[in-house]
This record gives structure tokens, sequence and C-alpha cells, in this order.
């Protein structure tokens, strides 16, 4: 584990005061171990928190490819573990140096599983006739424009098309073309690339899973799914959209049965949706068979709650006064304005499209968002006979295009979009978007097993990049002094459920109780972390009508703490906690009511991306003269370096008038819910 997270981990358990022995090698570990390795030296049995990134795009993508980012997979974990590497600026010049404040645990390298031979054959080999392909050579042209018109042609014929079945890029038909051939080779390095950067050694300083994107998103609507794989056994190649056909992933989990799962061939695996706020509603469908239901459960233990898209919590607009199924006034975070991933249609800071136009409030799908989605599995169980179907952890991710895992730094953002969000176009076509997030996973140690096991318990949550450490407990029975006691987090396994668990039946006049522990992100030495604000437990239950609630209560901390930012630097002004701990018990709990249970973790206020990088381009965000600044800055960009359109007018907008916008936000973490089912069989 790196040195910031052994630092990290004294003090939890400092604070916490709960850390046995770490168990010896030779002792069976308390997961299945599925692969050769060396047993890790630093092995927790009361697990230990995982940072990492599970969301990744590099040069074999091909929208990252046509964004001038020419790093690969090596690349892309190097920049993981820390290293530096190059990145395009705007005018397609490899002139930006990346790298990440602290090295992350782990990460998957999630390549589009649609195009990945097409992208071999136009990239790599100039001797090959398609090399020579019309649209090859645009999708390598440094040309904005040029490169522009080979993203929008390679989407429509293999991701947002709306026909049954997909059709391979003419490129395949040429002669010599091989794509199957081109295919099995860039998904065999990808594998390599994962075992070259994979810690097998009993230091285990970093683990990386071999994984892919299923990418389908008729007409613009996200349907995609991570494909991650336990260890190194995997499906002979991808599956994708071309085998299962559009708006088809019950297929995909099928496949995964009949190529992976099934049999005795020891390979395991994941699915993991991502960007349910851009799926027009079609992300979480009703299921319509028990085989979908048991699909949903086993493959898909986890979802992205966070990532450069948006967030995918809940829904509020500020302007409108109303919210998407909520009232929940902090449900305006970071929120795109439209429904489907025409969202990134924006050029030269005008949306080219009517479909990325923005999605009224009360025509904005309510299982777009994961609170809603939650709480209609309740619903739906109650119909159809005690199974949820919708029973997942969280985690956060970046959906980085530029080969940038981690990089979900406010002050140490270089963009997701290789040229396209580089330098100034980040503020002008790319406002909306945001670093992204992580994704953790409490482990008893750092391998893929042992990570692999701690997402399929959904014992994970999301965070909005910060790095807090959290955990969370349900109980029937915990004391009311246990943030007090020398081993609360054995208690709070022995007496109760973590995140991610079921509480099942109530003893006769039983309440549940929730322990709740959180630390602050500790920074780094040259940047400390920011101190927490509160905590909140988000409740949502079922009535004895079938009709579902939701209910958000402030457990611990102070909401007016009075903690905000000096306006001319950014700096944090005011004083939060280094670390908070509670237990809450619900007063209006009904034994004979479904329910969950998530934690969201509030920082203090800090400066979002764009306030800095508006700020250092000259333009105050806070000022009275700020639209006089973002002029002058506009025309300095144009005649420095040929920029078109307003560039920097979107650092001014009033955030009275924006349903989502503000230049300050609260970085947040979100537990994975412990559900409570009455007189239910285990899930």
């Amino acid at each position: 584990m790196h040195r910031w997270m052994r630092w990290a981990t004294a003090i939890v358990i400092a604070f916490t005061v709960n850390n046995t022995a770490a168990q010896s090698s030779s002792e069976s570990p308390a997961f299945e171990r599925t692969e050769q390795r060396e047993p890790c030296d630093n092995y927790d049995h009361l697990r230990q928190p995982m940072f990492g990134d599970l969301h990744v795009h590099t040069s074999y993508s091909f929208d990252s490819y046509i964004s001038n980012q020419r790093n690969d997979p090596w690349a892309a974990y190097r920049y993981a573990k820390g290293e530096a590497i190059m990145l395009s600026n705007e005018s397609a010049e490899q002139a930006i140096t990346a790298q990440i404040s602290r090295p992350l645990d782990f990460t998957a390298v999630t390549d589009h599983a649609e195009f990945l031979g097409e992208m071999n054959i136009c990239t790599t080999d100039p001797w090959a006739l398609g090399y020579w392909w019309p649209m090859c050579i645009m999708s390598r042209s440094e040309n904005f424009y040029v490169a522009l018109l080979a993203a929008d042609w390679w989407q429509r014929i293999g991701v947002s098309g709306e026909q049954a079945i997909k059709e391979r890029s003419r490129v395949c038909d040429l002669p010599g073309a091989d794509c199957g051939h081109r295919l099995s080779e860039f998904w065999s390095n990808i594998q390599q690339a994962a075992e070259d950067h994979y810690d097998r050694s009993s230091d285990c300083q970093f683990t990386s899973f071999v994984g892919y994107e299923y990418t389908d998103a008729p007409s613009f609507k996200n349907l995609h799914r991570n494909v991650i794989f336990r260890n190194d056994r995997v499906t002979p190649l991808p599956i994708s959209t071309y085998e299962t056909g559009t708006r088809n992933f019950p297929k995909l989990w099928q496949l995964l049965r009949e190529q992976c799962t099934d049999g005795d061939k020891g390979c395991d695996v994941m699915s993991i949706p991502h960007n349910p706020n851009l799926a027009g509603g079609w992300m979480f469908p009703d299921p319509e068979n028990q085989q979908q239901i048991d699909d949903r459960l086993f493959f898909e233990p986890v979802v992205e709650m966070t990532q450069h898209k948006a967030a995918s919590e809940c829904r509020f607009d500020r302007v409108a006064g109303i919210g998407v199924d909520t009232e929940d006034e902090l449900c305006t975070f970071e929120q795109n304005l439209t429904d489907n991933l025409a969202s990134l249609g924006v050029v030269f800071g005008e949306m080219q499209t009517d479909v990325g136009a923005p999605v009224p409030v009360e025509d904005f799908a309510r299982r777009n968002m994961l609170r809603n989605v939650l709480k209609d599995g309740m619903v739906l169980a109650e119909q159809n006979g005690g199974q949820n179907p919708f029973v997942m952890g969280f985690i956060g991710s970046t959906d980085t295009h530029s080969a940038t895992p981690g990089g979900a730094e406010e002050d140490n953002y270089t963009g997701h979009l290789g040229r396209r969000d580089a330098g100034y176009r980040n503020v002008q076509d790319h406002f909306e978007d945001n670093p992204g997030g992580l994704a953790v996973v409490w482990a008893e140690e750092n391998s893929r097993d042992a990570i692999f096991s701690g997402m399929r318990r959904k014992e994970s949550y999301a965070t909005s990049g910060t790095r807090p450490i959290v955990r969370f407990f349900g109980g029937w029975d915990y004391d009311a002094n246990i943030c007090q006691s020398p081993n609360l987090v054995q208690q709070g396994y022995d007496g109760g459920v973590p995140m991610g668990g079921d509480l099942t039946r109530a003893p006769e006049g039983g309440v549940p109780s929730f322990v709740v522990t959180a630390m602050k992100d500790p920074g780094t030495l040259d940047k400390p972390g920011t101190d927490l604000q509160r905590l909140q437990i988000i409740k949502g239950w079922v009535d004895a009508e079938g009709n579902s609630h939701e209910q958000v209560v402030d457990v611990a901390g102070n909401a007016n703490n009075g903690a905000w930012v000096d306006e001319n630097t950014c700096a944090p002004v005011g004083q939060g906690y280094a670390d908070l701990c509670t237990v809450w018990q619900d007063p209006d709990f009904d034994a004979s009511q479904r329910a969950f249970y998530y934690v969201r973790v509030l920082e203090n206020p800090t400066c979002r991306w764009s306030t800095l990088q508006c700020k250092s381009a000259g333009v105050d965000p806070f000022a009275d003269s700020c639209s006089d600044q973002a002029a002058a800055a506009t025309e300095r960009v144009k005649d420095d370096i040929g920029g078109m359109g307003d560039i920097y007018g979107r650092c001014c907008i009033d955030p009275v008038e924006q349903p989502f916008y503000e230049p300050v936000l609260q970085e947040r973490a979100w537990t994975s819910p412990i559900w409570y089912t009455p007189n239910a069989a285990e899930l």
C-alpha cells in the first residue's frame, strides 16, 4: 500500500482504535483465491480502503485516439501508479504534462470493445491497406474539424445507431484487414498491459484488472457497461454490441455466462453500468423474467454513482424549485442539462444538435437517478413476490478518455477527452463536465480477488474525487457509545452488516441502529485535505400501499458551520471536522416495510474546477467585471492560437439563474446502501 494510504489507515486505526494484528500469510484469507500470487504482507481481516478507477480509456478507444490522445494501456497504468505522461493540448501538440498527486491502489483499462480491431488497423501498420482507408486517415488527422467528423461517423455506425443488428465498419472488408485478428491482437495487449503492471509480489503495491467497455447507446441513450474480470481468465474476445445487437444488454449477461462463469473455467466477471443520468430512462427497465433478475443481481452488484459526465444520485432543479421525485436540494450536484450522450455535442461553446437540448425536470426520467431506481426496486419486489431486482452498491470512476485514471482533482484537472477538452476548450465546451470520481472498496489486501470480492458483496463507496475514509454498519443492538470503543469495527461486523449488506428479519420490537464513521481526506504534505462538514443518512422505504418515499437526515456535523472560500484565492475559509462518528436509530422504523439506508458525506465548500481554470485565465466568476474579463481573455486566445466563438463567457454565468451550476461545490462520498428486507430470503 502506498505511503499516504499507510498513514491514512494509521489515522483511521487511531480514530476508531480498532486494529488487530495483521493475519500472517500462512493463514487462509477471508475470500477465495482464484489466482497464483503471493499473499500480501499487508493483510487486515477488518479490511482496508482501496482507492481506484474502473473506467479508463486509452488510444485503443476510437474516441480517445481521434481526440489526439496517444497513450496506450501501459501508459495509463503508469499514470495510475503516479508517473507523468504527456497529453495533447488544444492545438494537437503533445505538450501537457499530466501527473496524479497520489497513486491509486487499483485500476482497470476499459477501452471500447466496439472498433477495437478497427483502431488497430487504422493506427498501427502503415503497410496495411486499411491504414489508408479514408475514415482511418480522418481518424488520425490533427485537423480539429476532420477529427470531429470522424468521431461522429464512428459513433453513428457502431454506438448510437438504432439498427437492431449492427454491422462492422467497411474497413473490415478490405483485403488483408482481418478485423477478427486485429481485435484479438489488441485484446491480448490489454491483458498483457494489466499483467505487466499487476504487483503479484507480497508488497501488493498495485492491482490491475482486465476489462473493457460494452458500448451501446441507441438514439444517444446510454446503456454502457464496464466489464471487469476477476482474474486473468477472460472471454476469448470482448463481447460487444456486434454480438448482442442494440438495446439488448441482457444478451451480454447471457454470453458472459456461456463464455465465462458457466463450467469450470475459473472465470468470473461483473458488468458495471455507468451514466444512467444520460440513459433517457432506459438503463433500468423492469425485468422481463426471472433470468433477468438473477443476471442483474449477479453481474451488476455495483453501479457508477458519478464520473466526468455528471452524477446520478438524484436531481433537483434550483430554478424550478422541484426535483425528479425528490425535494433534496443537495441534488443539484454536478448535473448535466440533458439526459443523453448528445451532451458531448458542444463545440465552440454551442450545442450542435437538438438531441442535446436541456431536458426540463418534469420530463426527466425517474430511473435516470439511482435513488429512484433503489426505491422502484423495492416497489417491484412487493409486486413480484419478494425479489428486489435493483440491489446495487456504489462506486465512482473518471471515464477518462485521456488515459488518466484517478485524475479527479479539481485543481489538477487536465480534461478527460483528449484534445476536445484540453486548455481553453475545457471551459468553453465541457463546462457541465467534471473531473469525475473514485471507486473505494473495503478489502483485506490489495489483490484482485480481495477487491473483486469486496465489490461483489457491495462493500464499496463512491467519491466525487477526494479521498475521505468512510465506514457504515447497520445492526439491531449497537451500543450507543460504540464511537468511543477500542474495537468499533470489529463490533460493527459482529453486530450487524457493513455497507452493501441486508439486515433482513427484525427482532420483536427491534429498531435498527446505524454506525457511521468518516475521516477527512488526509491530502498530501503539499495540500491538506478538506474538512468534513456533515454526515447524512438517506432513507428510502415502501409504505403499506406500495408507494415509495425518501428522507434525508443530518446525523453528525454542522450544516451551518460558516465555512466558505476566499473568493480572491479560492483558499478554504472556516473549519469543519477532521473526523465524525455517530450512532443513529431510525425513529420511524416499521418492521413490515422494506427500506434502504445509505450515507452521504459532505465536505466543506471548495472552488469548482471551472472556477479555478477561469481564474487562471484572468476571469473571476466572483467579480462584478467578470464579463469584461471574459471578453478580454477570449480575444487573447483568438489572437494567440486561433480560438473560435465565445470562449470564457460561461465563466460569468449567474448561478442564481442556473438549475445546477455553482462556482463553489461540496465534494462528497456516497456509501453503498444497507437494506432492510422483512421476512426475506438471503439476496
